[in-house]
């Protein structure tokens, strides 16, 4: 079964070419520039790992990441923050599992996501 991503962005170019990116790995990939209710989202949607972009309309990725780590259903989903802002104290302490800096570069992407989904799969099997 296909893992499943959610990528949250204020920049339509930066989706699509994740979306694109990620797709070509085999990964089934939606993505949204949606923050009103993200968490009711992300609980339907049910990814296997969440992308968000920091410095959002409405909720920063921070703000999110808090928010699905503190909830019962979604806090042992991988989490990545991407930003061009970085303060990476600020960023880890939301409890994000990885930050990758904008403008990054696809090798690196496909590298941290697919760390993060042989790592979660290890701790479910455990």
């Amino acid at each position: 079964m296909r893992k499943r991503i959610l990528m949250l962005d204020d920049n339509q170019d930066v989706l699509d070419v994740v979306k694109e990116a990620l797709s070509y790995e085999r990964f089934e990939v939606t993505i949204t520039s949606e923050t009103e209710n993200i968490i009711e989202s992300i609980s339907n949607h049910k990814p296997d790992l969440l992308m968000l972009d920091y410095k959002l309309g409405g909720l920063r990725g921070d703000e999110i990441c808090r928010q699905v780590k503190a909830h019962p259903a979604l806090c042992n989903m991988p989490v990545i923050i991407c930003s061009a802002y970085l303060n990476k104290d600020d960023m880890l302490a939301c409890g994000c599992d990885a930050i990758i800096s904008k403008p990054f570069g696809l090798d690196e992407l496909i590298d941290t996501v697919n760390g993060l989904l042989v790592e979660s799969v290890k701790s479910e099997s455990q």
